[in-house]
């Protein structure tokens, strides 16, 4: 066995394949090494002032601040939506938590919370409260979903309620309602 020690290890042609080991081989990171540009890309988004929910509609959740977002991927003003960049398509895991808030006890009915997308429905929970309305409830959604490049995400709420908002916290920092998500592989 022998050490090599490098700076540097590009495969012999441009954007080429540089392969390490073969089937069933283990490789180990030294005590203390920090591998760096795993999960990546990723963000983490929130509501940072409470957003009117429609009534029997669904309606986008503008998670409109950032906490980080590493390849300006995901957009807080305008489609409040994450977008796969070039060459990162794979397994993304995707979390959304969502704190609904009515105008007062009994006031809330019905709150389902959707992922869609590329603009379709593509996972949702339905919560019913029909038999005993509720004031305010927290819902979460996650899980895996593959993604190509130009793939988008974005997050939808469909309520029945009176004056339903999607609440942010009443203070700093504001972590009632977010949307994060991040590569896990191809």
């Amino acid at each position: 066995m022998g050490t090599i020690k490098t700076t540097n290890i590009e495969p012999i042609a441009d954007n080429g394949t540089v392969t390490l080991g073969s089937s069933g081989d283990t490789f180990s990171l030294g005590s203390g090494v920090i591998q760096s540009n795993l999960n990546y890309p990723t963000f983490f988004a929130g509501v940072e002032t409470a957003q009117s929910l429609s009534n029997d509609l669904a309606t986008k959740m503008q998670f409109n601040y950032e906490d980080f977002d590493t390849d300006s991927a995901y957009d807080p003003s305008t489609n409040y939506r994450f977008t796969v960049p070039s060459g990162k398509g794979g397994k993304y895991y995707f979390f959304i938590n969502a704190y609904y808030l009515s105008s007062g006890q009994g006031n809330l009915n019905y709150v389902s919370t959707n992922l869609y997308k590329n603009g379709s429905k593509w996972q949702h929970n339905n919560n019913d409260f029909r038999s005993n309305p509720v004031y305010n409830f927290s819902d979460q959604l996650s899980g895996v979903i593959d993604l190509n490049a130009g793939d988008y995400l974005e997050g939808y709420s469909y309520v029945n309620g009176t004056s339903v908002v999607l609440q942010n916290s009443n203070g700093s920092p504001n972590r009632m309602s977010i949307f994060t998500a991040y590569r896990i592989g191809t």
